[in-house]
Parts: structure tokens; C-alpha cells; sequence
């Protein structure tokens, strides 16, 4: 118990405080601190960097050693198309993670996360347009309109273009709202590359299933978040 001595014009008054508690810190908020901050080490950008790179480094490797099975442009086709899809999810993972976790890395890499997006879906298209077609201009046009795969393909990657091009802070700061706005095409792009998959393979469809789940997953998590924040 405490004595507070305190004067009110001509009079002293003395007051009891009931003792204070100390401070007593949750185990487990302590350990989620603890957990949080070694994420933070342990995923530096540069690192984030690096294994983004190790699909391209395998599938170099792999064609250096003539490991890439019957048809290498088929296999290049098919790794750097998968890899975009692969990151396109994993971007949209950055913010549930952020919000289950409270680890701070995921935004930090979130946008060099979408770019890696961006750059194999880019390695995607000159493997169709250079190595498959020889840049036979006539061909990729009678393909984008007669094959429903690549038409949906080609529109997933121009709506790409347009976030690519205004991932910088400086384009954040001139668009003002407007960015968000045009962001939110983040979530259609990996849906438009889940069609392209699906109807690529057509007989045996579980690899598209299973990111079509995933993204419907990470899709509906971002809808429940935005109703319970919505004001009533």
C-alpha cells in the first residue's frame, strides 16, 4: 500500500493507494516478439532476391546439361509459366501473413515479389514468341485469336504491364487513390493465368485445381477482411 501526500489550500491530506501490480508480459506475446524479429534477419530483401532467382538458375543448369527432357521448349515454356503463376500467389500471400503473424518482411518484399511476377511471366512470352514461333508475327496473331489459352494468356499479360510500370513510389505519390484502384488488377491477373493453365492442359486438370483453390483461398480471406472492416 502506498501513502500519497498531497495539499488542498490550508489542509494536508493523506491518501492510501492500493499497492501496483507489476507488469507481467504474456509468454506468449513475448515469444510472438521474439519469433517476429528473427523473421525480420532471416528475410532480408537480398536474400528474398536471390531465391527468386533459383527457378531461372535451375532451369539454366538444366538446359546447360541437356536436362531438359524431349521437348526443352515445351519444359522452358511450362517452368517459366508456372513460376509466374507461383508468384503471382505468393504476393498475395504477403498480406495475410503481415496480418496473421505480424511480421513486417512480407510488405517489404511484397512489390520486388510481384516485379519477379512480372519478369517470368515476360521470360513466358519470348520463350512462345522466340523459340517457339520465331517471332512469326502472322502465327501469333492467328494463335492470340483462334486459341482461347493464349488469348486469355495475352490479356493476363498486358494487364500486367500497367502495374509494372507504376510500382515506383514516385507513380504511388502522382496517382494518389487512383493507384490502389489500378492495383486491384493483382487480383484478377493470377485468376486470368489459372484459366490460362486450366484450359492449356484440358484431360488432366489438378495442378490448375490446386492454384485455382489456393487463389480462391487468398481471394476469400481479402473478401472476409473487407466485409468485418467495413463500417456497418
Amino acid at each position: 500500500m502506498g501513502v500519497v501526500l498531497y495539499c488542498d489550500q490550508s489542509r494536508v491530506i493523506v491518501a492510501f493507494t492500493a499497492p501496483m501490480e507489476p507488469c507481467l508480459v504474456h509468454p506468449f506475446s513475448r515469444a510472438a516478439s521474439v519469433v517476429r524479429r528473427v523473421s525480420n534477419l532471416l528475410f532480408p530483401k537480398p536474400i528474398i532476391f536471390i531465391a527468386c532467382l533459383i527457378p531461372l538458375a535451375v532451369l539454366a543448369v538444366a538446359g546447360v546439361t541437356d536436362n531438359l527432357g524431349a521437348n526443352p521448349i515445351e519444359e522452358i515454356t511450362h517452368e517459366t509459366g508456372e513460376w509466374t503463376l507461383r508468384f503471382l500467389l505468393i504476393t498475395l500471400l504477403m498480406t495475410p501473413l503481415r496480418h496473421w503473424f505480424g511480421w513486417g518482411w512480407p510488405i517489404r518484399v511484397r512489390r520486388m515479389l510481384g516485379l519477379f511476377s512480372a519478369f517470368y511471366a515476360t521470360l513466358h512470352l519470348f520463350t512462345y514468341l522466340w523459340l517457339d514461333q520465331f517471332f512469326w508475327w502472322e502465327e501469333i496473331w492467328y494463335d492470340i485469336l483462334d486459341r482461347p489459352f493464349i488469348t486469355i494468356g495475352m490479356l493476363g499479360f498486358v494487364l500486367l504491364i500497367p502495374l509494372v510500370l507504376t510500382s515506383t513510389n514516385a507513380m504511388m505519390r502522382k496517382l494518389g487513390r487512383n493507384w490502389k484502384k489500378l492495383h486491384r488488377l493483382a487480383y484478377v491477373i493470377p485468376a486470368l493465368g489459372v484459366v490460362h493453365y486450366w484450359w492449356l492442359v484440358k484431360a488432366d486438370i489438378r495442378e490448375p485445381l490446386l492454384y485455382a483453390v489456393l487463389l480462391g483461398g487468398l481471394l476469400g480471406w481479402r473478401y472476409y477482411r473487407f466485409r468485418a472492416t467495413r463500417p456497418s
